[in-house]
């Protein structure tokens, strides 16, 4: 749904700075555009693998188009590919349809895959990412482009693998049903950050629906979700496992 930050300039990825040792680059194929932070330049094979998953998911929809089309959950049998079961399984607790878990699904693809190769690595795709680190890292959350970000969120050494999948009403392309500036979700896996951040966004559509988005999200923690932060406006909230920390 359109909203007042609409860009296709991702000029948020300026902040994503590599460490000593790491390079940044980008993978694009087709409507993936993937960041990229690794202790390789392994832009080639992130390329072919990210080629492979999207086939992967594009030729079950062409078979099944109500995966593609649902806003609901869709039930998908033991046979499906992997990434195909494992956006279904994480979309269902949440109530949304399973293309909704799709940026996080490959994000998170991309970085088990390549983990071996690069212990370090920082995959974001659209504004969800999964990270490996064996460092700590500090994330920034961006409700506003056009003032940049002044809240981050810190992750120590120990907490990894992380996802950090973020929703907005406002910012980006992708189908939101609310209307807040930004609804950024932790938990281990991807596919479940990135489904729970649409459904929490899509609850937000005035700063009173604050205390029941943060309410659902403690519903959604039995399913995995670790601890959210929501912005409408000036208003702030945030629950669980999350250290906020001030940006430069």
């Amino acid at each position: 749904m359109a909203g007042k930050h609409l860009s296709t300039e991702r000029g948020y990825r300026r902040m994503v700075r590599a460490r000593e040792g790491e390079v940044r680059f980008q993978v694009a194929v087709e409507q993936t555009d993937l960041l990229v932070v690794a202790e390789l330049d392994l832009r080639d094979e992130i390329a072919a693998f990210v080629s492979k998953v999207r086939g992967e998911i594009k030729n079950w929809i062409m078979f099944h188009p109500e995966f593609a089309e649902s806003l609901t959950p869709v039930a998908v049998p033991d046979t499906a590919p992997d990434v195909v079961r494992a956006m279904a399984a994480a979309a269902a607790p949440c109530g949304v349809g399973p293309m909704a878990a799709v940026a996080g699904a490959v994000a998170q693809a991309v970085g088990e895959a390549f983990a071996e190769r690069s212990p370090n690595i920082l995959v974001e795709n659209g504004g969800d990412t999964y990270l490996r680190s064996t460092r700590e890292r500090v994330v920034a959350l961006l409700a506003d482009p056009e003032s940049g970000a002044s809240v981050g969120l810190r992750l120590k050494a120990d907490a990894f693998p992380v996802a950090l999948c973020a929703s907005s009403g406002t910012i980006g392309h992708s189908l939101s049903l609310g209307s807040g500036d930004l609804v950024a979700v932790r938990a281990k896996d991807a596919r479940l950050a990135d489904a729970a951040a649409t459904a929490l966004c899509n609850m937000l559509q005035s700063e009173r629906d604050m205390d029941r988005v943060l309410r659902r999200a403690r519903e959604l923690a039995a399913h995995g979700l670790d601890g959210v932060f929501a912005q409408y406006d000036a208003k702030v909230a945030a629950w669980g496992d999350l250290e906020l920390v001030a940006l430069d």
